[in-house]
């Protein structure tokens, strides 16, 4: 018979329990902003797990040649192959649009870097025109 009082007492300490993590999990609730995704990083993938699409946010560092690149948030448009086929970035000095084509040596370059802008056409053949704004007179703005 001693048994009966202290399964009534695990019972109540069970009871008590479960309406503490009820009253903590509403609270947690509340306090959740729908509406809002945090991360330092988001992929989107295909029905084969493939990342399709991509945004994050990488640091400064630098590169195998010794220059130095500013800190960046990128996003990637990637095709089923895995090439990135759209890349948009926002480093602290300017920012790109990068198009590439079918090849890597095809792409549309759209950027600025501190007070100049400049759109970069390349063909696969590796010809390149460059068309930047010009200043003709005070106030008037000419592409070439």
């Amino acid at each position: 018979m001693k048994m009966q009082p202290l399964a009534i007492a695990i019972t109540v300490i069970n009871i008590a329990l479960m309406m503490f993590l009820l009253v903590q999990i509403q609270q947690v609730e509340k306090d959740r902003d729908t509406s809002v995704l945090r991360g330092s990083a988001l992929e989107i993938v295909d029905d084969l797990g493939r990342v399709r699409a991509s945004i994050q946010v990488l640091p400064a560092g630098h590169m195998p040649n010794g220059e130095a690149y500013f800190e960046t948030v990128i996003f990637r448009l990637i095709d089923p192959d895995g090439r990135p086929t759209v890349k948009m970035t926002n480093p602290e000095q300017g920012s790109g649009l990068l198009l590439l084509g079918a090849t890597d040596t095809t792409y549309t370059l759209l950027g600025s870097e501190g007070a100049d802008s400049s759109l970069k056409l390349t063909n696969e053949n590796g010809q390149e025109q460059i068309i930047k704004p010009e200043i003709l007179r005070a106030g008037t703005t000419c592409w070439r």
